[in-house]
């Protein structure tokens, strides 16, 4: 019988140094959850076979598919800015890679699968809110647009884990580019294991930056090439308010993807200071700090790289800071040229980034939603009478209504009719985003009461973000006064 999968594995036929062989653990008695079967016909995969008996075995670990080779990657990391030489899939197997029918390769990854000679005394497991969460959350940035891993599949496995109470457990079956992280280059790196950091650099170059092979320097190529993603990756992060909440070296992809949902969030009322984590306590990976951060990972990427760069240290140094030196012109104009878009503007103006940072100025003093506000100012640009649910937001209306003035007089400027701008923004700015309140309650009913209907319910409109969809405007609304401080908490 032919297989639901046909791998075609490329990674393990890296030396052994670059992963472990492990066989996940079998789940005792699994239920499925749910099968993306989009994503599953996109990656060649008939979603009927994979949600029968079969599948769901291979998507628990109680079943190795024909062709799969499951491994645990090693990797590093630096880890609230401290170095840890060795972390690893913990609690994740590379099953192995498929190619889709639009010819792209992609990982599938067991996450929960159990314990690995990474796990550091974990249990390997994932409960099943943290499962949910990253289903529900990778696939909203999907539709919004934003480079991210994607769910195939989640699986109940009818084996509580263990962490301050006893949880249901469950499997993810994860989709990416790659596993590869600025982390996997710090393994080696930090080991002086150059002809592993050349078979690694070698390897990313092939599979995601062609290009680069073709260059004079194809490593310098290959640093350039990951600071560009990376920077305009984080731009539509803060496009959409979006938090990551541990931004590790070992949670950056280097395929330049979102990877890694665990104390995420979503911003509100607009702060730039704003964070969620539990375990971010300085505030360290805060909305407007993401920026800063990108950079600084980058850095490391580009010190674990310095043997290939150069053979003398201070050529190879030279090189790595003429490389991070491009990260802030890309990152500001990916950052500006989004602004621009949610500002209905199609056409570059010199003042165009002080107009967004004085709305931006304005949103913070109010404690005005950032997502609505947006989301608003694109009725208000049918004409001033069409923008007063917009300049109902603010208390300051002296403020906003001299903004106003600025931006409408930007908008003459440009020969563009109302309706085709409103739309244009309305294209740029979502009607809903994976609203805290909104994640916790169907995370909620899913883990304690075995309800997955606001779960499905919450998933169907966040595929379809920028639509109105009035039958769920209580899914964009703020979270109700009255709730206390959000927090979010890391799966393990």
């Amino acid at each position: 019988m032919t297989d639901i999968f046909v791998f075609d594995n490329s990674y393990v036929r890296l030396p052994d140094r670059f992963y472990a062989r492990v066989a996940p653990t079998p789940a005792t008695t699994p239920s499925l959850v749910r099968i993306n079967v989009d994503l599953a016909r996109l990656l060649g995969i008939d979603p009927v076979k994979l949600a029968a008996p079969e599948g769901v075995a291979a998507l628990c670990g109680r079943r190795i598919p024909e062709g799969a080779d499951p491994i645990a990657l090693a990797y590093a990391g630096h880890q609230f800015g401290n170095f840890s030489p060795q972390l690893g899939d913990g609690r994740a197997l590379l099953l192995g890679e498929l190619v889709g029918t639009d010819g792209a390769r992609r990982d599938i990854q067991l996450k929960g699968s159990g314990p690995t000679p990474f796990s550091r005394r974990g249990d390997g497991r994932a409960a099943l809110g943290p499962v949910l969460r990253e289903y529900l959350v990778s696939e909203a940035m999907a539709a919004l647009g934003i480079p991210t891993t994607r769910a195939l599949a989640a699986v109940i496995t009818g084996d509580p884990v263990v962490r301050e109470t006893l949880l249901p457990g469950a499997v993810l079956t994860r989709v990416a580019s790659s596993h590869i992280r600025v982390g996997t280059f710090e393994f080696f790196g930090s080991r002086g294991d150059v002809e592993a950091l050349r078979l690694l650099a070698d390897h990313v170059i092939a599979r995601h930056y062609p290009d680069a092979a073709t260059q004079p320097s194809p490593y310098r190529a290959l640093l350039d090439a990951v600071i560009a993603r990376q920077a305009a990756l984080v731009a539509q992060w803060l496009m959409v308010g979006f938090i990551h909440g541990v931004m590790n070296t070992d949670n950056m992809s280097i395929a330049g993807e979102t990877i890694d949902y665990g104390p995420c969030a979503f911003m509100d009322a607009y702060d730039p200071a704003i964070f969620f984590s539990s375990i971010d306590q300085g505030g360290r990976y805060a909305f407007g700090n993401q920026p800063r951060i990108a950079q600084w990972n980058l850095a490391r990427l580009a010190e674990a790289m310095l043997p290939l760069l150069a053979d003398d240290e201070e050529a190879a140094l030279a090189d790595a800071r003429a490389a991070l030196a491009g990260f802030a012109p890309c990152f500001e104009a990916a950052y500006l040229a989004g602004l621009r878009r949610k500002l209905g503007l199609q056409s570059a103006g010199a003042d165009d980034l002080a107009l967004a940072r004085d709305l931006l100025q304005a949103m913070m003093a109010d404690g005005v939603d950032y997502t609505l506000a947006f989301r608003r100012l694109a009725d208000a640009a049918l004409g001033p009478a069409d923008g007063e649910t917009f300049r109902g937001m603010f208390v300051d209306l002296a403020v906003i209504d001299a903004w106003l003035g600025s931006w409408r007089a930007r908008l003459l400027e440009e020969p563009m009719e109302g309706q085709a701008r409103r739309a244009a923004m309305r294209a740029a700015n979502p009607a809903f985003i994976p609203r805290n309140h909104a994640v916790e309650a169907a995370l909620s009913a899913a883990v304690t009461e075995g309800d997955f209907a606001p779960f499905e319910r919450l998933l169907a409109v966040l595929s379809r973000p920028f639509e109105d969809q009035p039958e769920h405007a209580d899914l964009a609304a703020p979270p109700p006064d009255g709730l206390p401080p959000y927090r979010t908490f890391c799966g393990t």
